[in-house]
């Protein structure tokens, strides 16, 4: 028992010392450059970002995470830092997710609210950062987000790069449930594994379980090639989360992710849209993966052929699912390369 308290706590002076280590490594600020975390007030709500740049004259990107109420930050720093050669890219914890969730309120999340979210914080970097238009770059419900924030204040935004693009919601579902039946023909337990999805797709937690175990099963999960970085190095030497950081965005996922599944069973959800509204007044791209049916690539690239920009770009991951960020994020870096040329 001895050597085993020993070995116990030499293994957790290794931890801290590690951990100690790597993060203040990511926490150095590029000479010439960014690295700033700090919490804003955004109508109301204190809502974390990090900037994070090589050099302050690159043009400012501000990412939108999935879910929606999905944050990234407990790893994201290990994907986007590498498009931070060409951009001063801003992290962002949206409204009661993440680091931004506050235990002592419950959200409810809306469209408009979420809308009033990014002009708010749109308006904040364009003045924090001195610049006069800043480009969004949304994953899933991000690139949703953003199409929509695009579409309505052009004059806030030199480009918008969707990935993992989402359009509407009902087409989205109707268009994975044809697949799925096509995937399931011949499988009986696989069938019914739909249909439980299909049918209790408004059902919150439940579907979202029902409909993972669909995509898992026949090879179109979004993590299905895991990622190209290390996790648990990644979170270890996270300059942004504290262990209890972790603790309290780790164990409160359920409660911040609730409110979202409200929203996403919205009418105001599902007015976001993206049909017939083709026009936008800055360029257009779009990354997304061959094999994506969380939102429905075929979707995505019929409606970026009726899209109206002054540049418009495709560019198509192959093999590909909905974790393109994680699982490619060096093939997906050389797409965000090519853009900011």
């Amino acid at each position: 028992m001895k050597w085993v308290g020993v070995i116990l706590a030499v293994l957790m002076v290794t931890f801290f010392i590690s951990r100690w280590i790597g993060r203040n490594i990511n926490r150095r600020t590029p000479d010439g450059g960014i690295n700033e975390s700090l919490f804003v007030d955004i109508n109301g709500s204190k809502q974390w970002i990090n900037i994070y740049g090589k050099s302050l004259d690159n043009p400012v990107l501000l990412y939108l995470h999935g879910g929606p109420g999905s944050s990234t930050s407990t790893l994201d720093y290990a994907y986007t830092r590498k498009w931070s050669d060409v951009y001063t890219v801003v992290t962002w914890d949206q409204r009661g997710c993440g680091k931004s969730y506050d235990k002592s309120r419950r959200e409810t999340i809306t469209a408009d609210k979420m809308m009033a979210d990014g002009v708010a914080m749109t308006e904040f970097l364009r003045d924090h950062l001195k610049v006069d238009k800043i480009t969004l770059l949304g994953h899933s419900w991000g690139s949703y987000f953003g199409a929509n924030l695009s579409l309505a204040y052009p004059g806030y935004y030199e480009a918008f790069i969707g990935t993992g693009q989402f359009i509407d919601y009902d087409e989205n579902e109707k268009r994975l449930h044809e697949a799925a039946l096509a995937w399931s023909e011949g499988d009986p337990e696989g069938r019914a594994i739909v249909e439980q999805w299909y049918s209790s797709r408004d059902a919150g937690f439940e579907a979202l379980k029902h409909r993972q175990e669909m995509l898992e099963r026949y090879g179109y999960d979004m993590m299905k090639d895991g990622t190209d970085f290390n996790v648990f190095f990644t979170a270890l030497f996270n300059p942004n989360y504290s262990l209890k950081d972790f603790v309290t965005v780790l164990g409160h996922a359920d409660d911040s992710f609730e409110p979202y599944l409200v929203f996403l069973d919205s009418e105001g959800f599902r007015n976001m849209t993206l049909f017939g509204r083709y026009d936008y007044a800055m360029p257009f791209y779009n990354i997304d993966g061959d094999m994506d049916y969380q939102t429905n690539f075929e979707l995505a690239s019929d409606y970026f052929q009726r899209v109206n920009a002054p540049d418009k770009r495709l560019f198509v991951m192959k093999n590909a699912t909905h974790g393109l960020l994680e699982s490619r994020s060096e093939e997906f870096s050389g797409f965000i390369h090519k853009i900011a040329e």
